[in-house]
């Protein structure tokens, strides 16, 4: 995780805990000419429109004062949805024997996109099955891994 994320998770997350939310995750990115800081909440009731809107109204001062990010920026709050990525180690353990979907920076066996259950991780490898078969895959060579949503 970028040095701005950290810095911000840290400074946001017993804000947004005290208000009854989890911190999901911190994202900061430049899409375009843009640069975007992405907070993601979450609750077991699920997160609404209000919710993001409290959160934001909350955290907005704080990153102000403390100009963590010297560029201009938007800033987003929102749900991590119900396909999520899985950024984290604790977002992979609470996702153990589910299934998933990685892509990758660079084929693997001649494949980029891999689908099945989430079996174990460490700091190198995620091991995942498809098929009856184990597949380990380079944490390093993944550029996305998410959960499976079944519309």
């Amino acid at each position: 995780m970028a040095k701005i994320e950290e810095k911000v998770e840290e400074l946001i997350s017993s804000v947004i805990e005290n208000l009854g939310y989890e911190l999901y995750d911190v994202e900061y990115v430049k899409e375009s000419k843009d640069y975007f800081l992405r907070i993601y909440i979450d609750n077991e009731k699920g997160i609404t429109l209000d919710d993001c809107e409290l959160v934001s109204n909350n955290i907005t001062e704080l990153l102000d004062k403390e100009d963590y990010i010297k560029e201009q920026y938007f800033l987003e709050v929102s749900s991590p949805g119900v396909e999520r990525i899985l950024r984290k180690d604790k977002h992979l353990e609470a996702n153990i024997g589910k299934d998933v979907q990685i892509k990758l920076f660079k084929p693997l066996n001649g494949k980029k996109q891999y689908i099945g259950t989430l079996q174990q991780y460490d700091a190198n490898n995620i091991i995942i099955k498809q098929n009856d078969e184990s597949i380990s895959i380079s944490r390093q060579d993944i550029a996305q891994i998410k959960t499976i949503f079944e519309w």
